[in-house]
């Protein structure tokens, strides 16, 4: 017994001088960023930087701890670094305790200052004109698919696409009561009800389902009254003081939502890069083949192929293409050109590193 608290306190005295380093080290980080920023005379936020030092940690990451994990605690002090110098304004769907929340914080790190926004559109809207420095928006849901509201807004806006955030999306029932039976009613939004079809009709058939606009507004109405119940993510419980009544309760374990960061900049290449364009194509026969058979050519992988009614016209589209690598690169750049060369309309909306873990 003697040895063991012998070795206990000499692990806590150990762990103490490791402690005081890592104090030091990140000490003279930080003085290390605020010189870049004095150099730069601006912001110093780059996404393609940021993600190629994530990407390094992981490789040379020895464990224990999970590339995951140092990525968050780097994640972190790349964001409190930053702020020295001047602190992010980020939008996203509001309001608090949203999913939307959620991704800016995974993307962007604590120190910015994370401003609500009552609609996608705003969101947009406050980036263009210089009131936000970027937005995070969702674009994309696993289980119920494209947001064709964000990606109307990104044909006509001219902002771009500057990083890309991936959420698994795990769904609670949450409420003041202390258990299932106590519940007459359930607010959530609707896409969430959706997301949790299965599991409501197995356990709370009885109970009707009110859709509000977010989950955390269903949170703050389960809140205001104990015999109701409402389906949000574990910010919102945090937020509005409710217990989980059950945990997960989404149908389908591996959902998740793909959320974008919007900016006025464009993003250099990091060296693990996806590009967005948007295109349409006359109205011929064989015209699709015609506009893809160049990704095919120059060896792109294509990721992603989303069609959305165009505004122009009758059973008009558009085409929403996510490729592997960014438009600087020689092949995507070739078949970008080649692109250019035969569809009617063509817009990139932007090359930015590959989702983080």
């Amino acid at each position: 017994m003697s040895d063991e608290r012998d070795e206990l306190l000499s692990l806590r005295s150990s762990i103490d001088r490791l402690d005081e380093e890592i104090l030091d080290r990140l000490s003279q980080r930080a003085k290390c960023a605020q010189r870049v920023g004095e150099i730069k005379q601006g912001s110093i936020y780059r996404p393609e930087r940021e993600a190629q030092v994530l990407r390094r940690l992981a490789e040379l990451n020895p464990g224990p701890l999970p590339d995951s994990a140092v990525q968050r605690i780097f994640r972190e002090i790349m964001s409190h670094c930053l702020a020295l110098e001047r602190p992010l304004k980020v939008g996203y769907l509001g309001p608090a305790g949203t999913f939307s929340e959620s991704a800016s914080r995974k993307h962007f790190g604590g120190a910015p200052s994370f401003v609500p926004m009552p609609t996608i559109d705003e969101v947009f809207r406050a980036v263009e004109s210089g009131n936000l420095d970027y937005g995070v928006v969702p674009v994309e849901n696993s289980t119920e698919g494209a947001v064709g509201g964000t990606l109307d807004l990104l044909l006509a806006n001219p902002l771009k696409i500057c990083g890309e955030v991936k959420l698994r999306i795990h769904q609670h029932l949450l409420s003041k009561a202390d258990g299932i039976g106590a519940a007459k009613r359930l607010y959530s939004h609707s896409q969430s009800l959706a997301q949790c079809h299965e599991w409501l009709n197995r356990n709370l058939a009885h109970v009707p389902r009110v859709p509000v606009a977010s989950n955390a507004e269903a949170a703050r109405l389960a809140a205001e009254d104990g015999e109701s119940c409402a389906i949000a993510g574990e910010a919102a419980a945090e937020l509005y003081g409710l217990k989980v009544l059950a945990a997960n309760v989404e149908d389908d374990p591996n959902n998740s939502t793909r959320f974008l960061v919007i900016s006025r900049h464009e993003t250099g290449p990091s060296g693990r890069d996806k590009t967005s364009v948007v295109f349409s194509a006359p109205n011929r026969p064989g015209a699709m083949h015609e506009l893809l058979e160049p990704i095919a050519r120059y060896g792109v992988d294509m990721t992603k192929l989303q069609s959305r009614p165009a505004r122009g016209g009758l059973w008009e589209y558009v085409f929403f293409v996510d490729m592997t690598g960014h438009q600087s690169d020689d092949q995507v750049a070739a078949a970008l050109k080649a692109l250019n060369e035969k569809a009617a309309f063509v817009k990139v909306l932007g090359s930015y590193p590959v989702a983080a873990l």
